[in-house]
């Protein structure tokens, strides 16, 4: 006979890892603090960074307290939200509270509240709607063909696309990759045939190769096209990490500083608070910050962050495995995209192994919208991990 144990369950080793991300972020913060600009806008961040970690706990607490199969009926109203949010960016609109900062279209500032990204926002809302169409379909069509593969993957590209390519207008390429990279995971397991995927994957691959031998090959050319295409961001960003020596002050002088500053730490660090910022870094609180942790601890410190992280990473893969809900399951899977690329792309482009795209370093950079989504993703998890229900097999 199959006996059903439910027993809710709380996952208390993902809350401490994420309780020792958010304890790091405010230290370092706080070591930060004197070196940061002194305007009544950088003061005390730290202070700021405690009251985004409060509010995105009492979001991860309400998620999990929320039962997570009620996100799949929301699923088409969230991700409508955040598209809607993303084209009232795009029109300027309302006057007065989109708001345009360093050039791009990307926030709403409300009196009082402050600012809002919905960039961050709709990563969360994607995955919840991608894993919603997944299990739809695959609930719908159990027999995969290559047809109803396609029209699968079709119906994923195009949900993911759609913001994507307003995300791209503000210009906010990093958040563009980032979707790419959740809808990237979660086509991985969506039970599309595997010869589909590998020709995907191939064909991105020589895409990438020939647009690399291109740039290197006719760089003034291809600069040329994607200016005349309003596309400058990209330029500079190319240039800073393909060619930084000639661009030290440009578009690489983010990338070089870090590298320098990543390389002083040495292995043991400089020291908690008795060191001098040697080379100084415009805006080090928010996706800088890894630099800071290298300069203080070292690469032993460094190397102890990126093990959370893998903790981290290695949990979310844990629930995922045991959960028996294939809504849930694709919902985590796209949480392991968003957090496994985020990492991966913030610590390589100090290290000049990928392009400059301004994404924030999970939990650790400062930042209240970035909190939220992360604190909102971690508390999907746990809701998932709550109702997941273990299945015990007995004689009768």
């Amino acid at each position: 006979m199959l006996e059903q144990k439910y027993k809710s369950k709380i996952d208390y080793a993902l809350i401490l890892i994420v309780i020792i991300l958010a304890v790091i972020s405010v230290f370092i913060l706080y070591t930060l603090n004197p070196y940061l600009n002194q305007s009544p806008l950088y003061h005390n961040m730290y202070l700021k960074q405690i009251v985004w970690y409060i509010i995105g706990s009492m979001l991860a607490a309400g998620m999990l307290l929320f039962d997570y199969e009620r996100l799949r009926q929301i699923s088409i109203v969230l991700y409508g939200l955040g598209v809607l949010s993303l084209v009232m960016l795009y029109f300027h609109f309302p006057p007065g509270i989109a708001t345009n900062v360093n050039g791009a279209w990307g926030w709403f500032r409300f009196p009082v509240i402050g600012t809002l990204q919905p960039a961050e926002f709709i990563k969360v809302f994607l995955l919840i709607f991608l894993a919603h169409i997944m299990a739809t379909h695959n609930e719908k069509y159990p027999e995969h063909t290559i047809k109803m593969d396609l029209w699968l993957l079709a119906k994923m590209v195009i949900i993911a696309l759609i913001p994507m390519a307003f995300l791209a207008q503000q210009p906010d390429y990093g958040a563009v990759l980032v979707l790419a990279a959740i809808t990237g995971c979660m086509i991985l397991v969506s039970g599309i045939k595997w010869r589909i995927i590998l020709v995907i994957v191939g064909t991105l691959g020589i895409g990438f190769m020939t647009a690399i031998y291109l740039y290197l090959n006719f760089t003034d050319a291809v600069n040329q096209l994607l200016i005349n295409n309003g596309m400058e961001h990209i330029v500079s960003r190319f240039q800073g990490w393909l060619i930084p020596d000639e661009h030290a002050q440009g578009g690489a002088y983010q990338v070089v500083r870090a590298m320098l500053t990543i390389g002083s730490g040495q292995l043991v660090g400089k020291g908690i608070g008795g060191f001098e910022m040697t080379y100084r870094i415009p805006e080090y609180h928010t996706d800088i910050i890894f630099s800071a942790i290298a300069e203080q601890f070292g690469f032993f410190g460094s190397s102890l962050v990126i093990l959370i992280y893998f903790l981290l990473i290695y949990r979310l893969i844990y629930i995922a495995l045991r959960c028996k809900d294939p809504f849930a399951t694709y919902m985590i899977v796209g949480i392991i995209g968003l957090f496994t690329y985020q990492v991966f792309q913030n610590i390589g482009m100090l290290i000049q192994l990928l392009p400059v795209t301004g994404l924030p370093l999970p939990f650790i950079s400062y930042g209240g919208n970035s909190i939220m989504t992360y604190m909102l993703a971690i508390g999907i998890a746990l809701s998932v991990y709550y109702r997941t229900k273990d299945y015990m097999f007995e004689d009768s």
